[in-house]
């Protein structure tokens, strides 16, 4: 089972992980955390409806992982267009970035709450529910990796999996592929199961 998910009765997923990848997968999931940025508390004495209504950013984020994750809906080539998406944004964003805060501290939970097998390691079994907010968190675990490391559609050259050894992209290369190898392993069995 070491590094591939294994479906469960009832829909959730089972993987062995060491000590090391839990330590790796909790920490990039507080760095998603702290990118993502922290909600909105609610103001003691404030209409809790009202926190429903209430209005996010029109501007597309600075930073460029920030900006994959939380891309325009229409695009910007005209003014119109703009002007859709400022809106669509305004909207959409703050409970795109609160289901994005949920999957990653889903992660933390799931990681915390686990308990070692001895081994230096432990299985970690999901829900169906706590799966699916694992392929969120994975998903954009690798959208911001990925941002970072510049990866386009078009590194079909596979150079960036090449690094030598003392490149500093390393590490982050080898996180992005072993993120993607889980959450397609993970894809995998959920759809086996399903």
């Amino acid at each position: 089972m070491a590094g591939q998910f294994e479906a469960l009765p009832g829909g959730g997923a089972a993987v062995a992980l060491d000590e090391v990848e839990i330590s790796i997968l909790r920490s990039l999931a507080v760095q998603l955390l702290e990118l993502i940025g922290p909600g909105d508390e609610p103001v003691e004495g404030e209409d809790p409806l009202a926190a429903l209504f209430a209005e996010g950013p029109s501007e597309p984020p600075s930073d460029p992982a920030l900006k994959r994750l939380f891309p325009d809906a229409y695009g910007d080539e005209d003014e119109e267009l703009r002007a859709a998406a400022a809106d669509f944004r305004r909207y959409t964003e703050k409970d795109l970035r609160a289901r994005k805060r949920e999957d990653a501290l889903a992660v933390i939970r799931n990681l915390d709450a686990l308990s070692s097998s001895g081994e230096g390691g432990a299985i970690l079994k999901l829900t169906a529910d706590e799966s699916r907010s694992w392929l969120g968190a994975l998903n954009d675990l690798r959208l911001t990796i990925g941002t970072r490391l510049e990866v386009t559609d078009e590194d079909e050259s596979g150079e960036l999996y090449r690094l030598p050894d003392t490149d500093p992209r390393k590490p982050m290369v080898m996180a992005y592929l072993w993120l993607g190898a889980l959450q397609e392993s993970l894809v995998e069995t959920l759809m086996s199961g399903a």
